[in-house]
């Protein structure tokens, strides 16, 4: 652009040009000074180079040029323009990470930037070479302002499993473009639509079965064979061999017995006899009889009655498995405690406590057993905590369970609204048993 100056005063001046406004940073005035005699005047040359960023918007910029008199600084002019920065489409994306392995699917991460000087809507693509892979974004779809960032999560999913053999890797484009309403704007601007490179990347599938399960399964299938084809059958042979050698040996000492007892019965009877005799030999007194199992008349046998164990300690049918929950409700900025007291004559052993934070609170909770603090845990590194003790702890009669909720800030359920307070959930569980005499 030329400017021109001119000296419509009666002395000698000089001026100072100077380009102010949003152009100024892209701007400049050569030559940046000249001195004009009375009645004279001088063409200045005023240089726009706005650079190809997205800093620097599309539309209308307003231009002014300072012209600063060194001995009447009080007639400064600020002649303006308006300077038309024209539109460019320039998009930038990445997919991350290239490569992932998966037996049926895997999830990428693509990100684009809209490097032009103009708001645009854009739209992601993914494209593969066969019907092997299903690409879907979320979102697929975005209006992006000059020089903001987006991102969007790709699932690709294998449309069939690969039951046996290596792995087959599929490779697919992803592509992020303006809309087609947007392009043709551009088209008909001339300008090209904005269009990212093609991103490459590649889906490992995996089969179901890998190749050491196939060596397992075919070495288990031969040991079953070497077992019905040789094993079994020798096995078989030598225990009928064994039956058949117990059955003769078994009849060999029948007839041996057979023949050392001649005259059938008699041996026995005479035996029986003897026996006789001896029986009347030794007879009772007439009015007594034996005690039965030949025990001394008056004798005793098993323990005294009504004996019992030593000690005092508590049956263990006086213990049973218990449980407490503690509900802690607390507001913003505020410390609330929640407590479990243990009931008079018992004594809880404690062998797991649960801890819930279903709302996503902000904050700390401290967890005590009577005067003794257990943990203290921030409430925004966990949803759900549980803690388990072999060796339980035992709690006295009258003793506390205490759980103490600080709410910094209460989360978001499940159910999309924030909550108005802090809400946790405490559950501690043991066996609780009589306190001994």
């Amino acid at each position: 652009m030329t400017l021109t100056v001119r000296n419509d005063g009666d002395i000698v001046e000089a001026y100072t040009l100077e380009v102010v406004g949003d152009c100024a940073a892209w701007s400049t005035v050569e030559p940046a000074r000249v001195s004009l005699y009375p009645g004279t005047s001088e063409a200045v040359t005023v240089t726009l180079a706005p650079p190809r960023s997205h800093e620097v918007r599309a539309g209308e910029t307003p231009l002014g040029v300072r012209v600063l008199p060194a001995e009447h600084p009080e007639s400064v002019v600020v002649p303006e323009a308006t300077v038309v920065i024209e539109p460019f489409h320039e998009l930038r994306a990445e997919l991350d990470p290239g490569r992932r392995r998966g037996w049926l699917g895997a999830r990428f991460r693509t990100a684009v930037q809209n490097k032009g000087n103009t708001a645009v809507d854009v739209a992601l693509t993914g494209t593969q070479a066969g019907e092997e892979l299903r690409l879907t974004f979320t979102p697929g779809r975005w209006r992006l302002e000059p020089g903001e960032s987006a991102e969007a999560r790709l699932r690709v999913r294998a449309q069939r499993p690969i039951w046996f053999g290596e792995p087959v890797a599929w490779p697919f484009e992803v592509e992020a473009a303006e809309s087609a309403a947007e392009s043709a704007e551009g088209d008909a601007g001339g300008e090209p639509p904005g269009r990212a490179e093609a991103l490459p990347g590649e889906f490992a599938q995996l089969p179901l079965l890998p190749r050491w399960l196939l060596i397992v399964l075919a070495a288990l299938l031969a040991l079953l064979l070497v077992w019905f084809a040789l094993v079994r059958p020798a096995v078989r042979s030598t225990a009928k061999q064994a039956a058949t050698q117990a059955a003769q040996e078994e009849t060999a000492r029948a007839r041996q017995q057979d023949g050392a007892t001649p005259g059938g019965t008699d041996a026995p009877s005479g035996g029986q006899g003897q026996n006789q005799g001896q029986s009347q030999g030794q007879g009772t007194a007439p009015g007594e009889s034996a005690p039965p199992g030949g025990s001394a008349p008056g004798g005793e046998t098993g323990g005294a009655p009504g004996g019992s164990s030593t000690g005092t300690g508590t049956g263990a049918g006086e213990a049973e498995q218990s449980s407490a929950t503690i509900d802690v409700q607390t507001g913003t900025g505020d410390e609330k405690e929640g407590t479990y007291r243990v009931p008079e004559g018992k004594v809880f052993r404690v062998t797991d406590i649960v801890v819930a934070n279903f709302q996503g609170d902000e904050g700390v909770l401290t967890i005590s057993f009577g005067e003794r603090k257990i943990t203290t845990i921030a409430l925004e590194t966990f949803r759900n905590q549980d803690y388990h003790w072999v060796t339980p702890i035992q709690i006295p009669a009258n003793a506390t369970v205490t759980a103490a909720v600080t709410c910094a800030k209460p989360g978001t359920p499940a159910t999309g609204t924030q909550a108005s307070e802090c809400h946790q959930v405490l559950n501690v569980s043991g066996v609780l048993s009589d306190v001994a005499p």
